[in-house]
Parts: C-alpha cells; structure tokens; sequence
C-alpha cells in the first residue's frame, strides 16, 4: 500500500539519489568512518538586499534525531538494484553519528559565511545534505521575505495569508512559522497556530457576502456571532457606496446596542491608497476613528512602502503570495560543500575552485565571528581556523579583507561574538527547543539594535564585510596556489 501525506510520516528518504548512491560507494572504503566537514552556506542575499535571515534550524535538529530507515524503505532501494546487500543491512540500523554546529536561528546573516557546520563520519554528512539544504532554503527565504515586508509597513501589523498559493501544505505551514519569525504578528493557518503557537487571525471570504441576500443583512449576521472581533469585508460590491455605509450602519444597529465597537474593515481590492484615506474619512465621519482598516491583494514590500508613501491609511496588511512564495526572487540558493577531510589522524582542508570566482569555496574548519563596534553595531564578520586562539579584544586586531588583501587592516575598541554553537552531538541534540517568540524577538533586536541602517535600504544597500584572519586568509590561498600548480604539471 502506498504511504500518503496523511500517514504519520518517517521523511529520512527525503534526499536525492546520489548521497545514497555515493553513501553505497563509500562502504568499500576502508576509511569510510573518517571524519568529514561540510558547510552550509549561500552567496546572495535574496532580492540583492543587504541581509538573511537563518531559519529552518529546529526543523533540522528533528529531521537528524529522527533519521531511520523503515523495512519498506528498504525495500524500496533493493528494486532499484543500485545498492549493495551490505549498505541496505546498514541502513536497518542506521542513525545520525556526527557533530552539528550553526548559528542561533534567526541570526541575521551574510553571503559565504558557514550558518551551519556537519562534522561527521563520510557516510552521515552524505546522507543528510538534501534534507538540511530543503529547511533552510525554504524557512530562510520567507523569513527574510517578511522582514523586508515588515519593515516597509513601518509599524503597521503584517499577517501571513498566503497558505492557498503556497508550493503545498508543508510550505504553507513551515512558511508561516518563518514568516513569523521574520516579524509578521500572526497567520492565518490555523495548523501552523496550533504547530508553532502562532497567533491565528481572519475575518471572511466574499463567499460569504455573496450567499447572502444583500450586503448588510451578511455583515449583520456576521457581527452578531462575532461582537467582539467584527472585521468586514467592504469590496464585494461598491467599497465607498456599498461596503463602507453598510459597515457603519451595522456597527451603529447591531454593535453599539450590544455595547461594542466595529473593530474594523478590509479591503482586498482596488487603488487601496485611495480607497483606504477614502474609508478612513467616512469611518471617523461616523465617530468610528478606533476601527482599524486591514487590506489585503497581492502585496509586498514594494506595494505597501508605495501605499505608505501616498498617505494610505491601512492599519495591518494581510499579504499572501508574494510572501508564501518570495515571488520576487523564489530561490534562496544555499549550498553544502566540503570543507575539510580527517584520513590517517590529519586535517585536510578542501576547497572548490572555479573559473567563476563567487564559487570558490572557503577551505577547512573554521570559526566564524560578528564583530562589533564600540556602539553595538556589527561592523564585520570574520572567518579564522577552527584551531586558532581566542580573539584578545584588549589588543588591536590584525585583519585581512579579501577583497582588498594589500590593505594593513585592524579592528580597534571593539567585540566579538562567536556565531556558531553546537546543536547535534554524536546524533543527538544538546540544545532546548527555543520557543518561536524568542527568535522573532531576536530577529527584531539584531535589525534595531545590531544592524546598520545602510544595510536595511531595499535600494544598493550597504555589503556587510566578511573578513579573515592572516592565518585563515594565507591558508586559502596556499591552497589556491597549489591546486593550480597541481594542474599545470598534469597539463
């Protein structure tokens, strides 16, 4: 019988066929239990803006937890006559062996740096490439995504409505978990409200104003089941000849009799600049100046910094697709490459090169630290090998900016802090669940507090620096030198 979404769901399969195929060629390896280093990490922030940020991290602590194979798994790969008896009798037993490092999700972040680190046995950090690159692609993009819609609401409430055009289910609930974190105040999926403790909010579909026999009388009724969280829906027909006199007739009839207020209105269509100052005059006309109004139809950043800029009187956004999708630039492009390999007791840094030079890797293990200026604002990050001592910050500190290598470069009365912590040890997590409030509000304080004003534009923002260590920086380029030496003499 074929499994179906609604079956209580083991998704260790979710991966693509070459880890397991490559997993089945390493068991003939003799050094197959070695230890590797892979790194997780993108190379453009999404719509060229000046920042990400990490998601997806909780959802990749159970994914490794939980990793198995069950006996129709097995079976499954044994019909595929690709795999060898030996490997699918490992799989029977399998669990996650290695280390996991990342950055504290809902860090800000920057292209090129490592957000997360797999240090583990060949075979285990193969296996769990696609299922690690899939969470934070997904949860990262929308996350970011909403803090760029956030921020151009300035202040106004922002809510997720956009499970109907999400990719499928999973998007719309793991993309309203991340669009929460990115700042909006709720969604209107109720599975992810009772999966994540989101609050949940809605007011009613055209559908419902279209049933019944005129405008007021589905307004009346919908106030009297709901006095305290009346929210209409005023586009249906005629917004300013229609939707809004019916608005005010039911709040001054139905509500104010009951000793309650019309919370507000909702516009899903329309020149909502317009139409919002429009409403917003006939609202306070009436002596209605608490209720708020709420618009919705195809927003984002964009749209609404435009509403803004035109006086528009909307007081929270419902956005959907343009969020649930990124619709402006869908794919987050974060990718798992090796960093280093251990083979006979030494530490082998890797590195990919490529004649296209935003690909070349960052070689070997390494640290990664924000750097922070006297006020508190993150001024640079900075990569230095794994194995290199602490950062003395009572001394000036010797840098070197890749991009500008000849430049005598120094940090000078400053701090740092470290960006990775350890979340999965020998295949299990040493890290408490971290409740989804916490890591909205850290979202928000890293973007008020940490950030600089130039890298938040939506227009050439600022490029935040990742710097290197001399060691970390000679390293690298030893590496480089090498590797193109290598080529030569096989020419």
């Amino acid at each position: 019988m074929n499994k179906t979404i609604y079956d209580k769901r083991n998704i260790s399969m979710m991966m693509d066929l070459y880890e397991l195929t490559m997993a089945n060629g390493y068991m003939s390896e003799k050094d197959r239990n070695d230890y590797v280093t892979f790194d997780v990490f993108y190379r453009k922030n999404p719509d060229i803006g000046g920042y990400a940020i990490f998601a997806g991290l909780e959802q990749v602590i159970e994914y490794i937890e939980q990793m198995h194979f069950d006996q129709d798994d097995i079976d499954y790969l044994r019909s595929l006559h690709l795999f060898s008896e030996e490997f699918l009798e490992y799989l029977k037993t399998y669990h996650f062996k290695g280390d996991i490092f990342a950055f504290k999700e809902g860090t800000i972040m920057y292209p090129n740096e490592p957000i997360l680190t797999v240090h583990a046995p060949l075979i285990d950090a193969q296996l769990v490439e696609t299922a690690i690159l899939a969470e934070i692609n997904h949860q990262s993009l929308i996350a970011t995504k909403a803090s760029r819609i956030v921020r151009a609401a300035r202040g106004r409430a922002v809510s997720d409505f956009g499970a109907r055009r999400a990719h499928n289910m999973d998007a719309a609930v793991y993309g309203a978990r991340a669009a929460y974190i990115g700042g909006c105040v709720g969604t209107a999926t109720v599975l992810a409200g009772q999966m994540f403790d989101i609050p949940v909010s809605g007011t009613m579909a055209h559908s419902w104003v279209m049933y019944q026999e005129d405008e007021y009388t589905a307004f009346k009724k919908f106030a009297e089941m709901y006095p305290d969280d009346s929210i209409l829906l005023i586009d249906t027909y005629d917004v300013l000849n229609s939707g809004v006199p019916n608005a005010i007739r039911v709040a001054k009839e139905v509500l104010e009799p009951m000793g309650k207020r019309l919370k507000g209105v909702r516009l899903d269509s329309g020149d909502l600049a317009y139409l919002s100052r429009k409403v917003r005059q006939k609202l306070d006309e009436a002596g209605l100046e608490d209720a708020i109004i709420v618009a919705s139809n195809s927003l984002d950043e964009y749209t609404i910094n435009s509403i803004m800029d035109q006086g528009g009187c909307i007081d929270s956004y419902g956005v959907g697709e343009r969020l649930i999708t990124s619709k402006s630039d869908p794919v987050f492009g974060a990718v798992y490459k090796m960093a280093e390999a251990e083979k006979d007791g030494q530490r082998i840094p890797k590195i990919k090169i490529s004649e296209t030079v935003e690909k070349i890797t960052n070689p070997g293990r390494k640290k990664v630290y924000r750097v922070y200026d006297e006020e508190g604002k993150a001024v640079a990050d900075l990569l230095t090998k794994y194995d290199e001592k602490p950062i003395d910050t009572s001394k000036r500190y010797r840098y070197v900016d890749s991009k500008k290598p000849w430049k005598n470069m120094h940090y000078e009365h400053y701090s740092v802090k470290e960006l990775q912590h350890q979340v999965i040890k020998a295949g299990k997590r040493v890290t408490n669940p971290v409740p989804l409030k916490e890591i909205r509000q850290y979202v928000a304080d890293q973007i008020h507090n940490e950030i600089w004003d130039s890298e938040l534009r939506f227009d050439n923002p600022h490029e935040h620096y990742l710097d290197m260590s001399p060691s970390y920086y000679e390293m690298k380029m030893d590496l480089l030198y090498k590797s193109q030496k290598n080529n030569e003499e096989e020419d």
